[in-house]
């Protein structure tokens, strides 16, 4: 499958990384695609990856990743041009992070909406899921951990786009996905990245995940 990626950071690089080795072409889209660490990851994925505009990814991609600052989604989206995305399973990944006064990571936007709920807004004939962003980058693919492998949260409106990025999170790894619903769902789950980046900084580990227990 094609996989277009906006965003070229860290997140953006790591899913791509885990795309290829899951079988997948990957386009990633940035600002500057031809900056040194974008050629970088060109060479360390082979001939399966490669890099360009916003709108290359958005039009290479049979399923477009967002995750690009999570305050600019909007702008990226529409940089790309909305009409790219139409009918296609756009995977959200981002989360609307600033500092809040004591420099500590806080949302800015929640509660009565969300990432997730605005980029659909932004993208309404694309199918938006969120997944991917309750966990660190280190951790999207093969998150072998002694507890064994964590849970994995999305949403979105689309039942068949759902099943579709199961897949992927298989393909990834995730064994257990749990669906929570309509993409306003995605405000808790950006809610939840809060709790994640906290207990990581309390810890000094930021390769941790959720798990739920069950009896």
């Amino acid at each position: 499958m094609k996989i277009g990626i906006l965003g070229s950071g860290e997140v953006g690089q790591a899913l791509g990384t885990g795309f290829v080795a899951a079988g997948h072409t990957v386009r990633i889209g940035s600002r500057d695609p031809s900056r040194a660490s974008l050629a970088d990851w060109v060479a360390s994925v082979g001939g399966s990856g490669s890099t360009g505009t916003f709108a290359d990814a958005a039009s290479f991609g049979e399923v477009v990743v967002v995750a690009t600052l999570g305050t600019a989604i909007e702008e990226a989206v529409r940089t790309a041009g909305v009409d790219r995305f139409e009918g296609k399973v756009v995977i959200d990944v981002s989360n609307p992070l600033k500092r809040g006064p004591d420099g500590a990571p806080a949302l800015a936007r929640g509660f009565t909406t969300s990432n997730g709920e605005e980029l659909q807004k932004v993208l309404p004939r694309a199918r938006v899921v969120k997944a991917f962003n309750t966990v660190g980058h280190s951790l999207f693919y093969r998150p072998i951990l002694p507890g064994g492998p964590p849970d994995m949260y999305l949403c979105g409106n689309d039942a068949a786009a759902k099943e579709s990025v199961t897949r992927l999170l298989h393909d990834f790894g995730w064994p257990s996905v749990i669906d929570i619903g309509g993409i306003e769902g995605a405000r808790e789950l950006e809610a939840l990245c809060i709790l994640w980046v906290k207990t990581a900084l309390r810890l000094q580990n930021f390769d941790i995940a959720f798990k739920v227990l069950r009896k």
